[in-house]
């Protein structure tokens, strides 16, 4: 009797969402991988682009880690490890080019920053931080957040968002310590947390320091229309829309997720008293905080120094990692705590945006989107150029989808009396706001870690964080950019 009893349980508990999901994933790819060939991808100058073989299974991949990434059927690391092998087990790529993604710069730049981040916490640096900028900003729940987010925009005008991220993601953990819910999670954890990952990425945008995707995108803007954007001429124009961005984040998760307190009484007598029996700052600090900030300058000097420029981020970054362990402030412990979960998703994102991009599966998606607007008005263009851009950087990295839509959106921009500009700016600014899906941005990575959300509900709040930025993308193009004396229309090729 109880063992029936017992297998009846058995059945009621498992998980039929999961189990669908994971097959849906997998039809998804067999569908995809084994159909017919598709029709060749055809721009406005007659020229084909044949989706091979290898670019369909690229594809097939991509829609089945998508799906299996929003809903969680599997760890998101192990997702990530599916990419990897699918790509070889069906022959989409060599071996060596799908699993040598695992461990490319991007990926050791964000354990680099994670590694940062623990180095924060564990020297106490976190919580000197945390209760001097809770001192400043009070009790409120909501100027809490406010403070949280302005924090996290300013130190991306200096610093990779990424690496923002892994900075504030320690100090955000011992902030919400202070509001008394433990671990579980809560209105103000996934606001605190979903709204730093959102912010890293409106901010980054405003400079060239904030991510590599802005020197990319300049890079290719020169080669293609021959015209200069300077560091500063990029910050005037960003400027208005990546703050504009912080504080309409900022009321979106006031409004979508409010914090179930509205003050914490008494936090910032708290904050004192534990600023208080931190005592004086100590070596251990100092010491950390030089090596962080030395590498932190170091590479914000990159744009301005020609000697640094050779130099990769990720070698620069590393050496705070090798510098931590030699000095004695991490050890064998802390090497075994870092959430490799993460790093495997990231991993995953780089091998899956590599894949697209080497077997032109990207650029075949490319021109059959862009295409669709040759023969429409400026603005629509414009809009579609980056909504596209936005939909990709969502599964792809972000400079990737720059580089696979920019060149064709600024051939096809003169034949519509598009103005270069205003394609270059808004694709920038959809590239810099990944909100949907985890594997956008490191910053959406370090953020899931605080287990404060699920990887739907990431998706959920992004789809409408999403939606506003596709209006203030609007408003900038149809008036902004133009007041600011940017030119949105030339006289049609």
């Amino acid at each position: 009797m109880s063992a029936a009893v017992n297998a009846e349980r058995e059945a009621s508990n498992i998980n039929w969402t999961r189990i669908i999901c994971l097959l849906a994933g997998l039809i998804l790819f067999f569908v995809v991988y084994y159909s017919p060939p598709w029709p060749d991808a055809v721009d406005p100058m007659g020229k084909h682009f044949v989706l091979s073989k290898q670019g369909k299974g690229a594809l097939a991949v991509f829609l089945l880690a998508g799906t299996w990434w929003v809903f969680e059927v599997l760890p998101i690391g192990v997702t990530s490890l599916a990419i990897g092998v699918l790509q070889v087990l069906f022959m989409i790529r060599k071996p060596e080019d799908a699993f040598r993604d695992f461990m490319d710069p991007s990926v050791l730049f964000i354990f680099g920053s994670i590694v940062i981040g623990m180095v924060f916490t564990k020297t106490g640096l976190t919580k000197r931080l945390a209760y001097k900028m809770l001192i400043i900003v009070g009790e409120k729940t909501s100027m809490i957040l406010l403070g949280a987010f302005v924090v996290t925009a300013a130190l991306t005008h200096i610093m990779a968002h990424t690496a923002v991220a892994a900075t504030v993601y320690p100090l955000f953990l011992v902030i919400y310590a202070l509001y008394g819910e433990d671990d579980k999670p809560s209105n103000f954890g996934k606001a605190l947390f979903i709204g730093m990952a959102y912010v890293a990425g409106a901010a980054s945008i405003i400079t060239l320091l904030g991510a590599a995707r802005g020197a990319v995108a300049v890079s290719f803007f020169k080669e293609i229309t021959g015209k200069e954007v300077s560091f500063f001429n990029l910050t005037y124009y960003m400027a208005p829309i990546g703050w504009s961005m912080v504080f309409l984040l900022w009321g979106f998760f006031m409004i979508f997720l409010k914090p179930e307190k509205k003050t914490i009484p008494g936090l910032r007598e708290r904050a004192r008293e534990l600023y208080a029996d931190l005592g004086s700052v100590s070596q251990r600090e100092i010491l950390a905080g030089l090596i962080i900030f030395s590498v932190i300058l170091i590479m914000s000097l990159q744009s301005f120094v020609p000697a640094l420029k050779p130099l990769n981020k990720s070698a620069i970054l590393l050496v705070s990692t090798l510098l931590f362990f030699i000095v004695g402030i991490l050890d064998i412990e802390d090497l075994e705590a870092i959430p490799w979960n993460i790093i495997l998703l990231f991993s995953g994102a780089m091998s899956i945006g590599f894949c697209l991009w080497q077997t032109e599966a990207a650029k075949w998606l490319a021109v059959n989107w862009l295409v669709l607007f040759k023969k429409a008005n400026w603005f629509i263009f414009v809009m579609g150029i980056a909504f596209f851009v936005m939909v990709m950087t969502n599964f792809i990295m972000n400079v990737a989808a720059i580089a696979i839509s920019l060149p064709v959106a600024l051939v096809l921009a003169p034949y519509l009396g598009v103005a270069p500009e205003v394609i270059l700016f808004a694709s920038l600014v959809t590239a810099g706001m990944p909100f949907m899906l985890l594997v956008g941005a490191a910053p959406n990575a370090i953020a899931y870690d605080s287990k404060q959300f699920t990887s739907g509900e990431f998706f959920k709040y992004g789809a409408l964080a999403s939606l506003i930025l596709m209006v203030v993308v609007a408003v900038a193009a149809l008036v902004i950019w133009p007041i600011m004396g940017m030119p949105v229309t030339v006289a049609a090729g």
